[in-house]
């Protein structure tokens, strides 16, 4: 295939990590990209989310904060918290906060690691949730959210089977597809994800990749990262920082 010079250094890292099943930046390679200029002069955000699991103490406040932010029914979640555990003989064991609480239940046994990994939508830029709506319900903003509009959404739950990270449920209470919308209303006053607001480790992190000055810009540039199932093409925008390869 004739060479492209024009393809961009960040479009082939990610054909490279099509055929790898794992994405991989080494220090430095994240490119930020410049502000795009609005009529008054500002850029357009484009927001992102950064999980650092070497942070997260298993706590759950961000579970407990979502579910009192966006009034997320008991039994369903927009956001939970995952704890690994590998066994002495490398069996690796995964589950959940429970109850309405939202806590672990002790466990025994010797681990040879053991570790929390949050887990919410990946809000992808090519989402597979969203082409398949059969009416159009769940879309993508201007500034990179996923969302559901309820006042189309029929509550078919074709998006919740074909979300590749098990991040969409049919709410019990109002019988629509639910998901994380990076709490989009607070996002309209300046304010940070319910989530990321309460995290007593700063263990999420949220932010504009188009501002190469956020926070997240400067992190994701520094700091290696994972993306989960890059293979997919979907385009993930939830970067994990320090993820172990146990992790799915």
């Amino acid at each position: 295939m004739p060479h492209d010079r024009n393809r961009s250094r960040r479009e082939v890292l990610k054909m490279l990590a099509a055929g790898s099943g794992l994405l991989v930046f080494p220090i430095g390679t994240l490119t930020a990209s410049e502000p795009e200029a609005s009529a008054e002069g500002a850029h357009k955000p484009y927001w992102a989310y950064a999980v650092d699991t070497t942070r997260c103490i298993g706590c759950c406040a961000c579970m407990r904060a979502c579910r009192d932010e966006n009034d997320v029914p008991e039994g369903v979640f927009r956001t939970w918290v995952e704890r690994y555990r590998i066994g002495m003989d490398g069996e690796v064991k995964v589950d959940v906060a429970t109850g309405n609480d939202h806590v672990f239940e002790p466990v025994g046994g010797e681990v040879a690691k053991a570790f929390f990994v949050p887990k919410l939508c990946n809000h992808c830029e090519k989402s597979v949730c969203n082409q398949v709506c059969p009416v159009g319900a769940a879309y993508q903003t201007d500034d990179g959210v996923v969302l559901v509009d309820s006042k189309q959404c029929i509550g078919c739950g074709y998006c919740v089977q074909a979300c590749p990270y098990g991040s969409r449920f049919i709410n019990p209470e109002t019988h629509m597809a639910d998901k994380c919308t990076f709490c989009y209303h607070r996002l309209d006053k300046g304010l940070a994800p319910a989530c990321v607001h309460t995290c007593p480790r700063e263990a999420r992190l949220f932010g504009d990749l188009n501002d190469p000055k956020s926070k997240l810009s400067v992190l994701l540039r520094q700091r290696s990262y994972r993306l989960l199932k890059p293979e997919l093409g979907t385009h993930p925008k939830c970067y994990y920082l320090g993820l172990d390869r146990e992790v799915i």
